[in-house]
């Protein structure tokens, strides 16, 4: 853009063309965020480990726009390696990824388990350090100075504030997920790669269900907002990241929460 000029309103959030790549997108947030992204024209991949689930993840996500879901387990590095292959194969470049597929193990101090470490690990931290990695070439490839490309890690207010479920590898894993994406602000902003976290609070999804079911109208009514999350919270802040309305930020965590992690 020339300086002195001004985007529209509709250009600020406008991303018709754009490719993007949402793991765990078949569900909850991630399908949040596919739709929104979808809606603001972007052609959208979507990865889960169920093959079930992708198809019929696709067929809802279809009535908004250009979607293709891709089956893989992202625990695996080589999987990852074969996603972002599957990917870019046709076009070389990528504009937005999307780092939300994860997991969650809840279950007490005395009895936590090695493979609770092993599990989240793997998915909610290697697994977007692996992406990236594979799909660097094409990031760059499609990024500019004025409009970069995008990552947008989905983090969680867990790692913001202490939890009240026995999530230890959870929460840490997320926290450490913070900290990468601020490492890799600084080292991508100047390849003209911008990288982002978002840290949901409360939304309905099947990863919150056993928190929703036991604490959610405690949780709600401790939000300054008085409310969990809505499908249109989560879209729409993942559809400013990826737009001309966000290509100045970077290396930032992004409370989505009704307001529960900074003010608590």
């Amino acid at each position: 853009m020339i300086k002195g000029q001004f985007a529209t309103h509709a250009e600020l959030f406008d991303l018709s063309g754009k490719r993007a790549l949402v793991t765990g997108g078949s569900r909850g947030i991630g399908m949040m965020i596919a739709r929104g992204l979808l809606q603001a024209g972007v052609r959208v991949v979507i990865s889960s480990r169920n093959a079930e689930a992708c198809a019929q993840a696709q067929e809802q996500l279809s009535e908004f726009g250009d979607v293709w879901a891709v089956p893989a387990d992202l625990s695996r590095h080589e999987e990852c390696a074969r996603l972002a292959h599957l990917v870019t194969a046709d076009s070389g470049s990528l504009d937005i990824l999307v780092n939300n597929a994860g997991a969650m193990w809840d279950e007490p101090l005395a009895t936590f388990p090695d493979v609770a470490w092993d599990t989240v690990i793997d998915l909610n931290l290697k697994s977007p350090f692996w992406l990236v990695q594979a799909l660097l070439p094409a990031l760059r490839t499609a990024g500019t100075a004025d409009d970069p490309a995008r990552i947008i890690n989905i983090g969680s207010i867990a790692a913001i504030h202490i939890p009240q479920r026995p999530n230890y590898s959870y929460s840490s894993s997320k926290a450490a997920l913070h900290q990468l994406t601020r490492v890799l602000a600084k080292e991508l902003g100047p390849q003209h790669i911008t990288v982002n976290a978002v840290a949901p609070g409360p939304f309905p999804s099947t990863m919150m269900a056993a928190t929703l079911d036991e604490f959610g109208e405690e949780i709600a009514a401790s939000a300054p907002l008085r409310r969990i999350g809505r499908d249109d919270d989560m879209a729409g802040v993942a559809v400013f990241l990826a737009s001309r309305a966000g290509a100045y930020l970077t290396g930032t965590i992004v409370p989505v929460d009704g307001g529960i992690a900074t003010t608590a």
